[in-house]
């Protein structure tokens, strides 16, 4: 049986999460961008500015891709941070379409197991 826990052990320190943010390639579409940085260990940090509206909205849209990353994460490859930004369109995007922006994403990237 799979585990799809998200432990706050794999979420990034800030510190960890500015370096990938700097550091990292990023790889974008219309709802999500993605930055990826290779790391020891399998992390993840999510964001969602400002600009996307409310603390209502960007709580919404950040529980929204943690629990997109919590079940499509054993697909993922290991030893890599990655950071999950929100943008304007996800706001009134379903949850499927969502999801499949991250799973592009993460094509784009490589990061397919």
């Amino acid at each position: 049986m799979k585990k799809y826990t998200l432990s706050k052990k794999r979420k990034l320190s800030s510190k960890k999460f500015q370096k990938v943010y700097k550091n990292g390639k990023s790889y974008a579409n219309k709802y999500l961008v993605l930055y990826v940085f290779k790391s020891e260990k399998n992390l993840v940090g999510f964001a969602a500015g400002k600009k996307l509206g409310s603390a209502v909205v960007r709580n919404k849209v950040k529980r929204r891709l943690r629990e997109i990353y919590r079940l499509n994460q054993t697909n993922i490859s290991r030893n890599y941070s990655l950071i999950l930004v929100g943008r304007k369109y996800v706001i009134k995007a379903n949850y499927k379409l969502v999801e499949d922006a991250f799973l592009d994403l993460v094509y784009k990237a490589g990061l397919v197991k």
